[in-house]
């Protein structure tokens, strides 16, 4: 007697961020070996995306704030690649590998969960002359550049030119700007101990926003606070001001100051990966438009969730979630189950949050936080931030910790390796997470992704 073997569904999640991680982690729990799970994504790590700053300013080494997606996610078979396009009709996601490879992959089930790419605006020179900070070879160069511009300070013969290079100036008073310039701060102040710089010159940091206060998105208690631990350090807030200009030796600022700089960070905000406005469905100012289920309207077997989902805020009807890890997180979760559910496995959920507070790493032992809306400062702040990140983080901890204990007690070591060169990571890229290397496979200008214009803003 012959058995005839049932099909298992087969489930295709495309990104593996904080959404994307989150989906495949809960559906491969609620399934149990019960549905094929396959995960595209360019790279073999989760990134844990808030303690990059720290990155940055070598206080964590790179791999600590990576987590194996293989060695995390047992039951998910990996493919590493990036999505090409999607094609709703024929339930297939077409992708191109590292080497330059084309592939297919036929889906019962779609978590579309691709994240966010750095946004742009019409600024002349900002494109050529500035560098985000949405992945890991962003956050190398950054550190390499860094060190790399004290060295030549400490090196030049012009006043005016060792004052250029000892300036950095950060575009975006938001959650990472805030952070870049807080850690970058400490760390330009770590380097120059042993080289001194000629004529009392000191590193100095800009922090620049069109909106009235730095972390114009958070509390009012939450932006002083940070604002004061900024300025105490001595960088330079300027709030309503914005770049109207970036050249290779400076910033023109709208208000017409110059300010003559070799790096021009841009923390100015995020916009969805382009990958989705070429699917052909209703967008949200570029997010993917969806119900309170997660589910594309007219595609129940497609969901969407995380920075390029426009998910509707149950507790502020008209508005839709904002862009944030921890929505991300919460909303990868909430489509792992309803996959699950829309197999048999359980009952579908529609996704409500709950705000749990914030925090923000300063540096040292600084934060801000208001844990379960309780506002926190100074040392106490630090400390719950830290603890926050060790609890959120999938993997890592004894790591993570470690380094932090290191830096207590040891210099930092500042060394450029110059492992990734400026031309690696262009700010205009759809895959922040990757760097350019020279030789790599071009695809066809057909090929490309789909690209969001430009906001006229």
């Amino acid at each position: 007697m012959s058995r005839t073997a049932v099909r298992r569904p087969h489930v295709v999640i495309v990104g593996a961020g904080f959404a994307g991680f989150q989906a495949a982690r809960t559906l491969s729990r609620l399934t149990r070996r019960r549905a094929d799970i396959t995960l595209l994504n360019p790279t073999d790590y989760f990134l844990y995306l808030p303690l990059l700053p720290q990155v940055a300013a070598g206080v964590l080494e790179p791999r600590r704030v990576t987590v194996s997606l293989t060695g995390a996610l047992r039951h998910v078979r990996l493919v590493l690649g990036e999505a090409d396009g999607i094609d709703l009709a024929r339930r297939t996601v077409n992708h191109t590998g590292p080497e330059g490879d084309r592939g297919e992959l036929s889906y019962d089930r779609l978590v579309l969960a691709v994240g966010s790419v750095n946004k742009l605006l019409p600024v002349p020179g900002v494109a050529e002359h500035a560098h985000g900070f949405r992945g890991l070879p962003e956050a190398l160069y950054l550190r390499d550049h860094v060190t790399r511009q004290i060295e030549l300070a400490a090196a030049a013969e012009d006043v005016e030119v060792c004052r250029a290079r000892c300036t950095f100036v950060v575009a975006g008073a938001g959650y990472t700007g805030v952070e870049v310039a807080a850690h970058g701060e400490l760390f330009t102040r770590s380097l120059v101990r042993n080289r001194p710089l000629p004529d009392g010159v000191r590193p100095r940091w800009v922090l620049l926003d069109i909106a009235p206060r730095v972390l114009p998105e958070l509390d009012r208690r939450l932006s002083g606070t940070a604002d004061r631990v900024l300025r105490r350090r001595g960088v330079d807030v300027r709030t309503g001001t914005s770049v109207k200009e970036a050249t290779r030796d400076g910033v023109r600022l709208d208000d017409g100051e110059s300010v003559p700089t070799r790096t021009l960070v841009w923390c100015v905000g995020v916009r969805p990966d382009p990958l989705v406005a070429g699917i052909g469905k209703p967008l949200e100012r570029g997010r993917l438009l969806v119900d309170p289920f997660l589910n594309v309207p007219g595609h129940p077997e497609v969901f969407a969730c995380g920075d390029a989902a426009a998910v509707p805020d149950l507790a502020k009807p008209g508005q839709y979630t904002a862009m944030t890890a921890q929505h991300a997180w919460r909303q990868g979760k909430a489509a792992g189950h309803n996959v699950a559910a829309s197999l048999g496995l359980g009952k579908r959920r529609s996704y409500r949050h709950h705000d749990l507070g914030f925090t923000v790493d300063l540096g040292g032992a600084s934060g801000a936080a208001n844990p379960l809306g309780i506002p926190l400062s100074g040392p106490l702040a630090g400390a719950v931030t830290r603890g926050y990140h060790l609890a959120a983080m999938p993997g890592n901890r004894v790591r993570v910790a470690a380094d932090w204990l290191l830096d207590a007690v040891l210099p930092r070591q500042g060394v450029q390796l110059g492992l990734v060169r400026s031309w690696s990571v262009p700010l205009d890229t759809a895959s922040p997470e990757l760097a350019r290397v020279p030789g790599a496979p071009e695809r066809p200008e057909e090929e490309q992704p789909k690209r969001l214009e430009r906001p006229e803003e």
